[in-house]
């Protein structure tokens, strides 16, 4: 048997394939929709993917399900949860028909060469979501060897029961998700402890608060360590330790739930979009557009393209990308030419396609030449926010202090008066930030209220981004007073 984890770092997302080095067929599970990645390596090792199987409908990236289908594989879904959790797409085909799709209650079973999967009903997370149990027959074994367990058990943690509320809008339903999750963790002491353990997501992924960073587990290591799991003494400790702590989701994971269930559209393959002159690039107004800047904060906040955001290509870019864009709105990059490619990816796995040009980083100088409109990002460092926010007599005339962390960050201190909205949420909440006040921005370290900084100036807003953040903040509390006198010995 041939088996490969294939990870996105940005999105912690883990799909696997599995496959028969016997009859050289391969099955992806979890795939992201940039599907070529898993079919290079299944090329590179022999393999011919010919099925694809998705653990539930996701809500932190667009399912690759859809492309593979398209191309002929045979699909494995759900048939579990009730009307408001079935796919929708799969009698969609482009140019009509249906895909070869099989949907599955728990207990079914299907192979692909010698290897027998078997599907596993584990709601909590999502009211249809599965695992799949994996045995390799033409190994001469019968008995599993490991478990995909998408969102239900992680390394470390169990997926949150809370996401339904909290991020599809679904009101009332993250304490019986919850209650779900209990019953379904008490069907894994049927769970061999040999087994291994193949989760959804790593470290970094939202849809946990704990997850551990070793890529794989067994069960039994899970039994004795996950605190999710070790939680589970009653179901009334269970059901409040999973539901306590858990991080505000993203904004666009609504839209991730709605697209994968309805279907993501097809994309037939990477977009390639073109490179623009700076004559071309000048004329782009960042007000009505997605403009993405990815240099770094530096660069940017000292001119940049009017209504541009900041968002550095690093392990947050998809995230922030996916919360801080407008659904439909026409995206622009300014990047490095070497990593158009890399940016594209991570933009189309969170479903914004309408990617319509790029320009190279280095030529944001000739754009301002071209007559295009360029501004500045402000930042102050502590002892002149100290200044600011002290410097006016009425509260109104005071700057609004917006506090871009978590609330679980924010509970544990703050800036007094500080107002709290996670970035990843701001585009969902800007009219609860008033436009008639200076807005004074902070995070722990500064990177994630810049971003936030620019979302606010390009919908009008003055705001200015507070150097090193909470960071900063606390280190100059925590200097000592100084002397009134020089002569004080103190």
């Amino acid at each position: 048997m041939f088996f490969r984890q294939i990870y996105d770092e940005k999105l912690a997302e883990a799909a696997y394939l599995i496959g028969c080095q016997k009859t050289g067929e391969a099955i992806v599970i979890d795939p992201e929709r940039d599907i070529d990645r898993y079919e290079a390596v299944a090329k590179a090792n022999g393999l011919r993917i010919v099925a694809v199987a998705d653990t539930h409908i996701h809500a932190d990236y667009l399912t690759g399900a859809r492309e593979f289908a398209e191309k002929g594989a045979r699909v494995y879904l759900s048939d579990e949860g009730d009307a408001d959790w079935k796919y929708m797409w799969i009698d969609q085909k482009s140019g009509g028909g249906r895909y070869d799709a099989v949907l599955l209650k728990d207990g079914d079973t299907f192979k692909i060469g010698n290897i027998r999967f078997r599907a596993i009903h584990t709601p909590g997370h999502t009211p249809e979501h599965l695992c799949y149990e994996v045995t390799d027959l033409g190994g001469g074994a019968d008995s599993p060897m490991g478990i995909a367990t998408g969102d239900f058990m992680f390394v470390g943690d169990l997926g949150r029961p809370d996401l339904l509320e909290s991020a599809a809008g679904m009101s009332g339903v993250a304490d019986p998700s919850a209650h779900r999750l209990y019953q379904t963790v008490l069907k894994t002491k049927d769970w061999a402890d040999y087994v291994q353990v193949w989760p959804g997501h790593g470290a970094g992924s939202a849809c946990g608060k704990a997850l551990g960073a070793v890529p794989q587990s067994t069960v039994g290591y899970e039994r004795r360590f996950n605190a999710a799991l070790n939680a589970a003494t009653s179901e009334k400790n269970f059901v409040e330790f999973i539901l306590d702590g858990q991080p505000e989701p993203p904004m666009y994971f609504a839209r991730m739930k709605r697209d994968n269930k309805m279907g993501p559209r097809v994309l037939g393959g990477v977009p390639k979009p073109r490179e623009l002159s700076p004559a071309e690039f000048a004329k782009i107004d960042g007000t009505t557009c997605a403009i993405v800047d990815t240099r770094p904060w530096a660069q940017f906040k000292s001119g940049h393209a009017k209504g541009a955001l900041t968002l550095p290509l690093g392990n947050s870019f998809n995230t922030d990308a996916g919360s801080m864009i407008g659904e439909g709105e026409k995206i622009y990059l300014v990047i490095e030419s070497a990593r158009v490619d890399e940016a594209v990816r991570d933009l189309i796995r969170v479903g914004l396609d309408d990617i319509a040009g790029w320009i190279d980083a280095s030529k944001m100088s000739e754009v301002a030449a071209a007559g295009g409109a360029i501004e500045k990002s402000e930042e102050i460092d502590v002892a002149a926010a100290k200044v600011l926010l002290g410097g006016a007599n009425a509260a109104s005339a005071r700057p609004f202090i917006l506090d871009a962390r978590r609330r679980v960050e924010f509970a544990e201190g703050h800036i007094a008066d500080a107002h709290n909205i996670a970035h990843t949420r701001l585009f969902g909440r800007l009219t609860e930030v008033p436009k008639d006040r200076h807005i004074l921005v902070q995070c722990r370290s500064g990177a994630r209220s810049a971003r936030a900084c620019s979302l606010l100036q390009k919908h009008g807003y003055r705001a200015t981004n507070l150097a090193g953040g909470m960071l900063a903040w606390q280190a100059e509390a925590a200097k000592p007073a100084k002397c009134c006198t020089t002569s004080c010995s103190a």
